[in-house]
């Protein structure tokens, strides 16, 4: 059968579905553009999401804008600001639903209805109980056209961090790990520079740029004495430093104490008026007491407190122990897995502690993994909060 070009298509097809599938098409359009602001914003806005916005007058974009950190105009505004007179009349795309609430800014609606924008178009709604639904009823009253749920998942996946948030508040949660082809993280000796090749490496200090807590053990800070920053061409955004030190035993003098742009919290469940504590104080780093669960830092309440904090994606590096304590505890909402063409056989260490299975009918089972390539290695992208 000849394939039909999608004009001839819409053609067999009453006039007003043909209309309404346009104006999907269109919207869906410039919402990618919209997303694509966003994601400009991804890092820089906890406890915020990251949002992006588009004015579309006659079929071309005048304006655009993004959210850039918490306390700044939303994306909304600084499109409409950008647009300035022009915004009159225009229609506006935004990744989330307007604000309608006083906050550190004033509501987005106020800004929209004062422009004189015409129809507003919106991909995800904000489970914010201070937004969910009140922008969209006021818009609606004031006479604005108004069309949700365009792209609503791209968006969704966008924020998903700040969507966990909102309904446990928990931050979200990835796991990255880099092994061997037969699972280790380092050799018999304890080497581990470099499993990975450069390509992944690279692509883990973009996502650190893009995350608002990077968590460590204090076992990796004392055997691979890492920086935890993200080193990029532009510089890069370094977010907050975490080592899980239950009884403090890292040494003040490694680097992730060395290290001034960001903050560096140092979980524990020993007082801060500990000598120990005393020291790493003195190096750099806060010191947080948390509680214990089973003789070490309680994983969730540390996460409860790191969101308190404004960290909503925590990004989990290692160890061994760490990772398994995360896993076995429901904790990881995605696992980042490389696997480098590498074996080291016997020995060595693997990227996953004890996790308390005796049986193949116990395994913990992952969902089917999304597969990337990046340079030799490869990249098992878990999304473990739909398992």
């Amino acid at each position: 059968m000849r394939l039909l070009t999608r004009a001839r298509l819409l053609r067999r097809v009453p006039r007003e579905k043909r209309a309404a599938e346009f104006d999907r098409a269109v919207a869906e359009f410039f919402m990618r553009l919209a997303l694509e602001e966003a994601e400009r914003g991804l890092g820089r806005t906890h406890p915020n999401p990251a949002v992006g916005a588009v004015l579309v007058k006659g079929g071309r974009v005048i304006a655009r804008g993004h959210h850039r950190r918490a306390g700044a105009p939303h994306a909304e505004v600084v499109a409409i600001e950008a647009a300035g007179p022009r915004a009159r009349g225009a229609d506006l795309y935004s990744t989330l639903e307007p604000c309608d609430h006083f906050g550190r800014t004033p509501p987005c609606t106020q800004a929209i209805l004062e422009a004189g924008v015409r129809r507003v178009v919106y991909a995800s709604a904000d489970p914010n109980p201070l937004v969910d639904g009140r922008g969209v009823a006021r818009l609606r009253r004031a006479g604005v056209e108004v069309l949700g749920g365009v792209l609503r998942e791209e968006a969704d996946a966008l924020n998903l961090p700040f969507l966990k948030f909102m309904r446990t508040g928990l931050p979200f949660v990835t796991l990255k790990a880099a092994a061997t082809l037969d699972g280790k993280i380092a050799s018999v000796s304890g080497d581990a520079r470099w499993v990975t090749g450069k390509e992944a490496r690279s692509y883990v200090h973009r996502l650190r740029d893009q995350v608002d807590a990077v968590l460590v053990g204090a076992g990796t800070v004392e055997r691979d004495d890492p920086r935890l920053t993200a080193r990029l061409p532009d510089g890069g955004r370094n977010p907050s430093r975490v080592v899980v030190d239950s009884h403090l035993r890292t040494s003040p003098s490694r680097r992730v104490y060395a290290q001034r742009s960001g903050k560096t919290i140092v979980a524990t469940v020993e007082r801060p008026e500990h000598p120990r504590a005393r020291r790493l104080t003195a190096a750099g780093a806060e010191v947080w007491t948390v509680r214990a669960r089973r003789g070490r830092v309680d994983l969730e309440e540390l996460l409860r407190a790191l969101a308190c904090f404004g960290a909503l994606h925590v990004l989990v590096e290692g160890g061994a122990e760490v990772f398994s304590s995360f896993l076995r505890d429901g904790l990881a909402d995605r696992l980042l897995l490389f696997i480098a063409p590498k074996l080291l056989g016997a020995g060595g260490l693997c990227w996953s502690g004890e996790l308390g299975i005796r049986k193949m009918s116990e395994a913990l089972e992952l969902p089917p993994p999304e597969v990337e390539v990046h340079g030799r290695d490869l990249l098992l992208r878990f999304e473990l909060a739909k398992a």
